[in-house]
């Protein structure tokens, strides 16, 4: 394993890491900007489902921070890219928000090619889940869920992520899903052949062990953990052993040297 200064990029997760609903990090915004002039490549890699690429890169700008929509990838964009290289129909149950990375993917809810599972939130009703059911067990459609998260902090507290319904239409159909969101190891494969650069030169922070340090290092990359978001002390007590455990992102480049 390479050492922190000989890293050539740095990704990082989003809520939690770099902002929760009170704002920025504090030393967030200044830590990303120290890296980036340090000849570092960012890149914001997120399972947030409910707003576009372009859509978070202009929140992560009003928050202060450098960031292009190019830079950032998500399980929508990644879903978008999969379901038009096929010229897929696709039933979507995702955010209005998120949408505009499936342009061009053909809107289908009586026989598509996949059904694709979001975060809806409170839009999550009985009738909508039975429906991606029904079409998933009746009418063969592939299930692509974008990304496992099991939960995420909101203003009022921790609630579901898309990863609870995921499962539940796994286990009432007796079908895997396709996971287009970290830790899926081609997801990830996805930022390496963008930046060309070996899993080795990269690291991935975060504050969901799994989801962000264990996905990273599955695909040979640091994981590197800080104690913001959703951290919780018990997390490194399990099998997963970040490089790296800082108090908040502002600690990185201080870390990298």
């Amino acid at each position: 394993m390479s050492s922190p200064r000989e890293l050539a990029a740095i990704l990082f997760d989003l809520d939690g890491t770099l902002y929760t609903a009170e704002g920025p990090i504090p030393g967030a915004v200044e830590a990303i900007r120290i890296l980036r002039a340090s000849g570092l490549a960012v890149r914001f890699v997120t399972n947030t489902t409910t707003r576009s690429r372009r859509a978070l890169a202009d929140r992560l700008r009003r928050m202060g921070f450098t960031a292009a929509p190019e830079e950032i990838y998500s399980p929508p964009w990644a879903a978008g890219r999969f379901l038009r290289s096929r010229q897929a129909r696709a039933y979507l149950l995702v955010p209005e928000g998120a949408r505009e990375d499936f342009e061009g993917v053909p809107f289908d809810d009586q026989r598509p090619d996949y059904v694709v599972i979001g975060d809806l939130g409170e839009g999550w009703t009985f009738e909508r889940l039975n429906r991606a059911f029904r079409l998933i067990l009746e009418q063969g459609a592939g299930l692509i869920g974008l990304g496992r998260t099991r939960y995420w902090r909101a203003a009022d507290g921790l609630r579901l992520d898309v990863g609870p319904f995921v499962a539940a239409l796994e286990e009432a159909t007796g079908r895997k899903a396709l996971i287009l969101g970290k830790p899926d190891p081609a997801f990830f494969r996805m930022v390496l052949e963008d930046l060309g650069e070996p899993p080795e030169r990269m690291a991935m922070v975060g504050d969901d062990i799994e989801i962000d340090v264990g996905g990273a290092q599955a695909v040979g990359m640091r994981g590197i953990l800080v104690r913001t978001g959703k951290f919780r002390p018990a997390d490194l007590d399990g099998p997963i052993r970040p490089d790296a455990v800082l108090s908040s992102v502002a600690e990185l480049p201080a870390w990298l040297g």
